[in-house]
C-alpha cells in the first residue's frame, strides 16, 4: 500500500482503513439494540419462548442476518488491516473492502436480502438506528460507486479472471496447500466435470485413489489414526479449490470429514483405532444416514428403529437423500433406540457396515435396499433412498457403547459441516466468476466484448466482492475452531452468507450468458443447479437463520450453553 499520502485511482484511500473502522460501531450498536428489541419481545422473563419466537420468525431471521453482515465487515475490517500491516494492501484489495462497505452498509440501512422475495430490515426488528455517521455517508456515497466497480473489473481483468485469488489472508503453508489443489483442479477436475455433470456419471474411482493418496480423507484426523492432523482451515481451503473445480469432487471429502468428527468426539478407543485409519486412507468410504422422508430438518422426530438382538442391533425404517451410499463401506445411521421417546432423547449412532455396490446392484447386502433420486445438480455421488428391513450392526459399533447419545453426537459435528459447505460455497462461485468474466472477455455485443458494459461489468465486480466477504467469514470460523473454541454461530454465518453468495453469483454469470447460459452445453448451466443446493443441506437458510438467531438471545439472555 502506498504511504505518500496520494490516492489511488477510484479508492478512498489513504483513509479508507480509518473510515471503515469507524463504520464498525454504529453497526455494533444497531446489532446491540436490534438483539434487545427481539429478546424483549420474544424472552420477557430471561429465557426465549420458543412459540413467541417462532411467531416472530420474520424478526428473529431479520436479526440473523443483521448479526452475519456484523460479522463479516468486522473479519473483513480484519482482513484488510493485516494487509496494511504487511503492505500488501494493493488497489485491488482495497476496492474489495471499500465496495464490500458500501454495500452491506446500504443493505443493512435499507434492506438486507434474505431471499429473491424477502428483505430484513431494522424496522421488522423494532429499531430505527442513526447509520449516519461520517465515514457511513462517505462509504454508502463512494465506496461502491460505479467508478470503483469499473476499476476492480478492470484490475480483474489484468489478474486472469481471478480478483478474489488476491491476498487472501492466509499463511504461506494453507497459501501452499491452496495452490497444489488449485492446480489438480485446474488439471484432473475442471477438464471433465461439465460431461460427468451432464452424464450424471459417477466421479471415476480414479480421481477418488487420487484424492486419497494426496490425504483429502484424512486431512484433519489426527497423526496418531493415519490423517494428516492438519487444522480445519485447511479443510476449508481443500474444500473450496475442489469444489471450484467441481462441487461433487470438492464433496466426496465432506462424508469421510463427518464420519471421522463423530467417531473422533463420540466413538470409544476401540472405534477409534478401528475407523479412523480406514478412513484416513481412504480403504473405507463412509455415508451419513440421518434424514427421512417425513421429518426433513427435525431431525428429533425420527422414526427408523433400532432393535437390540442378543450380540447385534437390527435396524428398520426408511432414510431419503443419502449421499454416494451406494460406493459407501459404511454407513453412520441416526435410529431410534429407545421406543418410548419421541425426541432426540431416544437416537443413537451406528457404524453400520456395507458392501460397496455398483450401478447394476447398488446395495447387494440383505436387509438394505435402494433407489437414486434423479437431481438438478450436485452429481458426481448419486443421492439414494433408502429401505432397512432388520439390517444387522453388531454390538460393538454402536456409537460410544451406548444408547441415546446419537443426537448429541450428530450435534458435534455440525461446526466443520458448516465450514466446510461455506468453503464449498466459496469454490463454487468463485467458478461462477472465472466462467462469467472468461465469457464477458470473448463474446462480443455491439462491436465490444460484454465485459465493456456498465451493468455486466458491475455484476462482476460484487460477485468478486461478496466472495472475498463470504471467505473471510468462513476463514474465521475455521481458525475459531481450530483454537478450541465453540463457533457454531460464526460457522452458521459462514454457511448462511456463502450459500447466498453461490446463488447469486451463478445466477448472474448465467445472466451475463444471456441465452447461451440456458442451453446444457454452457458450464454456468450445471453451476447454477450446483449452487441451489447450498441453501438446503446442511442447514436450510430458514433453519439456519433460526438457529443463529435462537443463539444470539441465549447470549444475550446470560444463556451461553
Amino acid at each position: 500500500m502506498p504511504h505518500d499520502g496520494q490516492k489511488l485511482p477510484e479508492t478512498l484511500l489513504p483513509d479508507l482503513l480509518a473510515l471503515t473502522r469507524a463504520a464498525l460501531a454504529p453497526v455494533e450498536e444497531a446489532l446491540a439494540a436490534a438483539t434487545e428489541s427481539l429478546r424483549a419481545r420474544v424472552a420477557p422473563a430471561g429465557r426465549v419462548d420458543a412459540g413467541a419466537l417462532e411467531a416472530d420468525q420474520h424478526a428473529a431471521h431479520a436479526l440473523a442476518w443483521l448479526a452475519t453482515y456484523a460479522e463479516a465487515l468486522r473479519q473483513m475490517q480484519g482482513w484488510a488491516e493485516r494487509l496494511e500491516a504487511e503492505g500488501r494492501l494493493s488497489e485491488m484489495e482495497a476496492l474489495i473492502h471499500q465496495i464490500a462497505f458500501g454495500e452491506y452498509l446500504a443493505q443493512i440501512a435499507g434492506g438486507i436480502p434474505m431471499s429473491q422475495g424477502e428483505m430484513a430490515r431494522l424496522s421488522d426488528i423494532g429499531i430505527a438506528p442513526a447509520l449516519d455517521n461520517p465515514a457511513i455517508a462517505a462509504l454508502r456515497g463512494r465506496g461502491n460507486s460505479p467508478g470503483a466497480r469499473a476499476r476492480l473489473v478492470e484490475l480483474m481483468r489484468d489478474n486472469g479472471g481471478r480478483a478474489s485469488f488476491g491476498a487472501t489472508g492466509l499463511d504461506d503453508e494453507l497459501e501452499m496447500i491452496r495452490d497444489q489443489f488449485r492446480r489438480y483442479a485446474d488439471e484432473r477436475v475442471a477438464p471433465d466435470a461439465h460431461a460427468w455433470h451432464l452424464k450424471d456419471a459417477l466421479i471415476p474411482m480414479e480421481v477418488i485413489s487420487e484424492l486419497s493418496e494426496m490425504g483429502v480423507f484424512g486431512l484433519t484426523i489426527p497423526e496418531e489414526f493415519g490423517g494428516l492432523g492438519m487444522p480445519k482451515s485447511a479443510m476449508a481451503v481443500v474444500s473450496e479449490e475442489l469444489s471450484r473445480g467441481y462441487i461433487g469432487v470438492g464433496s466426496l471429502g465432506t462424508r469421510s470429514e463427518i464420519a471421522a468428527e463423530l467417531i473422533l468426539c463420540g466413538g470409544t478407543p476401540e472405534q477409534k483405532a478401528e475407523w479412523l485409519p480406514r478412513i484416513a486412507s481412504g480403504e473405507v468410504l463412509p455415508t451419513a444416514v440421518f434424514t427421512e422422508p417425513n421429518t426433513g430438518s427435525d431431525l428429533g422426530a425420527l422414526r427408523t428403529r433400532a432393535v437390540q438382538r442378543g450380540d447385534h442391533w437390527a435396524i428398520t425404517g426408511n432414510k431419503t437423500w443419502i449421499t454416494h451410499a451406494a460406493r459407501a463401506n459404511v454407513m453412520t445411521v441416526l435410529a431410534r433406540t429407545d421406543p418410548e421417546t419421541t425426541d432426540y432423547r431416544g437416537l443413537s449412532m451406528f457404524l453400520a457396515e456395507k458392501t460397496p455396490g455398483d450401478c447394476a446392484h447398488p446395495f447387494p447386502d440383505d436387509g438394505i435396499t435402494g433407489g437414486e433420486i434423479e437431481v438438478l445438480g450436485y452429481r458426481g455421488m448419486k443421492e439414494y433412498e433408502l429401505g432397512f428391513d432388520s439390517f444387522t450392526v453388531p454390538d460393538a459399533n454402536l456409537l460410544g457403547g451406548q444408547t441415546g447419545q446419537g443426537f448429541k453426537q450428530l450435534m458435534q459435528t455440525f461446526e466443520s459441516a458448516r465450514i466446510q459447505t461455506a468453503a464449498r460455497a466459496i469454490g463454487v462461485a468463485q467458478n461462477a466468476l472465472d466462467v462469467a468474466l472468461q465469457y464477458a472477455e470473448d463474446r462480443k455485443q455491439f462491436g465490444k466484448p460484454l465485459v465493456a458494459f456498465p451493468r455486466v461489468a458491475g455484476k462482476l465486480a460484487m460477485m468478486a466482492v461478496e466472495i472475498m466477504v463470504a471467505r473471510q467469514l468462513t476463514y474465521f470460523s475455521a481458525r475459531e475452531k481450530d483454537e478450541g473454541r465453540r463457533c457454531d454461530l460464526e460457522a452458521g454465518m459462514a454457511k448462511l452468507l456463502g450459500a447466498r453468495v453461490a446463488w447469486a453469483a451463478a445466477d448472474n454469470g448465467l445472466q451475463i450468458h444471456g441465452g447461451n447460459g440456458f442451453a446444457l452445453e454452457y458450464a454456468i448451466s450445471r453451476i447454477l443447479c450446483d449452487a441451489r443446493i447450498l441453501n438446503i443441506f446442511e442447514g436450510a437458510a430458514e433453519i439456519q437463520a433460526q438457529v443463529i438467531a435462537r443463539r444470539l438471545l441465549d447470549i444475550a439472555s446470560g444463556r451461553r450453553n
